[in-house]
């Protein structure tokens, strides 16, 4: 998360980020299951399914946002689970103008209308989303900041709604996390309203576990903030552990649990879970795409390094520094990474030479978790 990224996510999150609605927010029973059947599908990775229930809501409730925006999210998810791909780019942008248009029609009529207030949010929300992962800043942070505008009007009409607090969470929580790990960032945010870390996880923990609609995302945030703000890896692999099992087809969950086998459980586990997501990748499941394939590339080479099968760990590091010098503009941390762990099975092997030539490649690119460092200390001394 690059640090403008991590500044826009701050309002950028604040408004209920969810493939859902708050509770208070359907009208009829049938329409409900159908959202329901379809978020269900949405998070199973069957969007064809999941369309199909939409566009029943939508052909019942013509007037009602609810079909629209979660139509528009399957095509998010699209977008989420293959970022590099641009194919779904344009149907998402269509999609979620349409969303805004019905809710436009709504508020012409009653500016109050908190139903059409909620989806305007979320549309905002998801659309800001998709402009920072397409580093379009300057349309993220006005997105953003509407967002933000709306989230608080609904929270003023409905404070104890759960599905709500996934969005207050998350204000509260990065409105004070980001600034003091990006202490840089702090004037930038002097006019926002301040934070509060230990409510925002509170309601997080409330949203996951009661909300109707939201639970799945906050269950998501609660996994990025345990692994890449509160560095608990126990913690943040017991939500991983929740939405793989849920989603087992899900590609974003299932590295969420891969990687938290990296430091939570045995090698051979690791391994066999590692090889799963690669043959799904070479089966090209939806969003099993080649960073993904990259990275248990890397981490099967890692297990097998760890079990001292080094000519076959070194095949692995190989493919994986291979697909780095097609995916990477400038080497990566796993282009450095694997590099790295090249040089030491080197090393492994007596082969003290091309060892040195890996850690002077390694020295040359940008330094990545301390690979300066380590590099340095295993010319010195050969890595054992």
């Amino acid at each position: 998360m690059n640090l403008i990224s991590s500044l826009l996510c701050v309002g950028l999150f604040c408004v209920v980020s969810t493939p859902g609605l708050a509770q208070f927010f359907f009208i009829h029973t049938d329409g409900e299951v159908l959202l329901q059947k379809g978020v269900g599908y949405i998070y199973n990775v069957r969007f064809d399914s999941a369309r199909t229930q939409f566009d029943s809501v939508i052909q019942k409730y013509p007037d009602h946002p609810a079909g629209y925006f979660l139509d528009a999210m399957v095509e998010w998810w699209r977008i989420n689970m293959d970022r590099m791909s641009r194919a779904y780019d344009a149907d998402f942008l269509r999609r979620i103008d349409r969303v805004l248009a019905v809710c436009d029609r709504a508020l012409a009529k009653d500016e109050r209308d908190v139903t059409a207030l909620f989806f305007k949010g979320g549309a905002l929300g998801f659309r800001g989303r998709y402009n920072v992962i397409r580093e379009n800043y300057i349309s993220a942070a006005t997105d953003g900041k509407d967002a933000l505008d709306i989230l608080i009007a609904c929270q003023k009409i409905a404070p104890g709604n759960k599905d709500i607090m996934l969005g207050t969470g998350i204000y509260n929580y990065f409105a004070e996390a980001i600034p003091e790990k990006m202490p840089l960032l702090r004037p930038l945010l002097v006019f926002l309203p301040s934070g509060d870390k230990e409510l925002g996880l509170l309601q997080l923990r409330a949203a996951a576990k009661s909300a109707r609609y939201a639970s799945i995302e906050a269950m998501d945030v609660l996994y990025q903030v345990y692994d890449q703000f509160e560095k608990n890896p126990a913690e943040a692999m017991e939500w991983a552990r929740q939405l793989h099992a849920r989603y087992p087809d899900n590609p974003v969950f299932h590295r969420y649990y891969a990687k938290g086998l990296v430091t939570q459980s045995s090698i051979d586990s690791m391994e066999a879970e590692w090889r799963v997501i690669l043959t799904r990748c070479l089966d090209k499941h939806f969003g099993y795409e080649r960073k993904t394939a990259r990275e248990a590339l890397y981490y099967i080479g890692v297990a097998l390094m760890r079990k001292r099968s080094l000519d076959m760990a070194l095949t692995y590091f190989y493919k994986c520094d291979e697909g780095s010098r097609v995916l990477d503009e400038d080497p990566s941390g796993f282009m450095v990474r694997t590099n790295l762990q090249i040089g030491q099975i080197y090393d492994l092997q007596g082969k003290r030479d091309l060892a040195i030539k890996q850690y002077n490649k390694v020295l040359s690119w940008t330094d990545y978790g301390g690979s300066h460092a380590q590099a340095e200390q295993y010319k010195r001394s050969p890595y054992k």
